[in-house]
């Protein structure tokens, strides 16, 4: 899929969230301004999440609670080779069934990530588009 703006991020991230339910691991893979977090805005909204959704980047997670009950947690691990205690935070956190999980640069905890998780790649075309897979 090609997304030539932001507000079409947005409308991705807002239809997606009508396809995932707790519990749901979702890894987002895409350089630096790729796009990850305006997906994770248009998700948040889409769930229902009135907050504003900011990234995670020095906080290094966020939690959102669903208005439906459980919580959105949001990762970034773009600072970190080893995530130290934050490992046992994820892993924790992937055990509660009523939680959705998204996981920013999530490389350092490719052991904890369960196997069957959703993996969203979005890539930064020269154009100004990106390219999303999954």
């Amino acid at each position: 899929m090609i997304i030539k703006t932001e507000q079409e991020m947005l409308e991705y991230g807002k239809a997606f969230a009508k396809r995932i339910h707790c519990p749901s691991i979702i890894e987002l893979v895409g350089d630096v301004g790729a796009g990850k977090t305006t997906f994770v805005r248009g998700l948040a909204i889409g769930l229902g999440i009135k907050e504003p959704i900011t990234s995670p980047s020095f906080t290094i997670s966020k939690t959102y609670a669903l208005p439906q009950g459980g919580n959105l947690i949001h990762y970034d691990f773009y600072r970190l080779s080893d995530p130290g205690l934050m490992s046992e935070d994820l892993s924790e956190n992937i055990t509660d069934k009523n939680n959705i999980i998204i996981v920013e640069w999530g490389e350092s905890v490719t052991d904890i990530l369960p196997k069957d998780h959703i993996i969203i790649t979005i890539k930064y075309n020269e154009d100004g588009t990106r390219s999303v897979t999954q």
